[in-house]
This record gives C-alpha cells, structure tokens and sequence, in this order.
C-alpha cells in the first residue's frame, strides 16, 4: 500500500463520493462482478476525474508549473 498524504487522502475522500452517485444509479446491492464493462469504466472514469479534480483544485497555482 502506498503512504497518501493528507492532500491524497482528502482527494479520495471527494472521488469516493463521485462514485457514491455512479453506485447510486448501479444500485448499492449489485454484486462488483456483476457490473457491466460500462458500469466498470464509469466508476473508473469518475474515481480518477474526482482525484485529479480534487487535487488540482487543492494546489496553489504556483506549484502547477513542471519542476524541469
């Protein structure tokens, strides 16, 4: 397991609920392995679009720039 800071974790935080709303729709009792390829990569999709966007929103603007 990788050691998250308390920024990453703040950013699961917020992609769990992105994908709280997607189980919502799926509904809470499916079985995982019971959802569809689509299913599966809309909680991919909103689970990693929720960690960027959390992250990107909790940096100050002039960390943004590439170090090299």
């Amino acid at each position: 397991m990788v050691d998250l800071t308390e920024q990453e974790q703040a950013a699961l935080r917020l992609a769990m609920r992105a994908m709280a709303e997607v189980m919502n729709e799926i509904g809470w009792s499916t079985p995982l392995n019971a959802l569809s390829e689509a299913q599966v990569l809309s909680l991919a999709e909103v689970a990693i679009g929720g960690f960027q966007e959390a992250m990107r929103a909790s940096t100050p603007a002039k960390d943004l720039e590439v170090p090299f």
